[in-house]
């Protein structure tokens, strides 16, 4: 019976090892690219409706400190969003800030989720925490994952919502010629 239980903790230690050095990883890749600037464009919806499809997408990786950083996502000329990643106790949290034209915070902000287990160090999910469901309730089972694609040279930001895609955005890492 002991050994029953020193191996379920064990299990249990490499286990959250394991998704912390990933998330650790991830966090590291996303700040290897601080200062870089890079493109890209929504690939789903196609539904031309939706406001994003058809705008550049421009992310900007410039504000890095050890446990925080933060991404200014622009939308055509809207610089109204900011992707935050922190390395915190409680795991890698992901965050969009959303600010109003006086740079206020908008009623809807801050959003996001903590990385499940589920990630590694190229591609991490961000299930909706609590804060997310109580400000935008049919969010409640959104899941953000950002993943870099070294082989296509992408980043990829993608949301899906009730298990269905909802948002996909692919970056070309390739540095912006500017």
């Amino acid at each position: 019976m002991k050994n029953i239980i020193l191996l379920l903790v064990l299990a249990f230690i490499s286990m959250t090892t394991h998704a912390g050095n990933s998330q650790t990883s991830f966090f590291e890749l996303m700040n290897s690219h601080c200062g870089k600037v890079y493109y890209g464009k929504t690939v789903f919806p196609e539904d031309k409706t939706d406001p994003f499809v058809g705008k550049m997408l421009k992310m900007s990786v410039n504000q890095c400190s050890e446990n925080e950083i933060r991404v200014p996502f622009q939308v055509g000329k809207d610089t109204s969003r900011t992707w935050i990643l922190t390395q915190t106790e409680q795991g890698l949290l992901f965050k969009h800030d959303h600010r109003l034209a006086d740079g206020s915070p908008d009623p809807v902000t801050l959003y996001g989720g903590f990385a499940n287990d589920a990630g590694n160090e190229v591609k991490q999910f961000f299930p909706a925490d609590s804060h997310t469901k109580k400000l935008i309730p049919a969010a409640s089972s959104n899941v953000w994952s950002l993943e870099f694609d070294p082989k296509r040279k992408q980043f990829i930001y993608y949301l899906e919502r009730h298990n269905k895609p909802r948002f996909k955005a692919i970056f070309d890492l390739n540095p912006a010629k500017l």
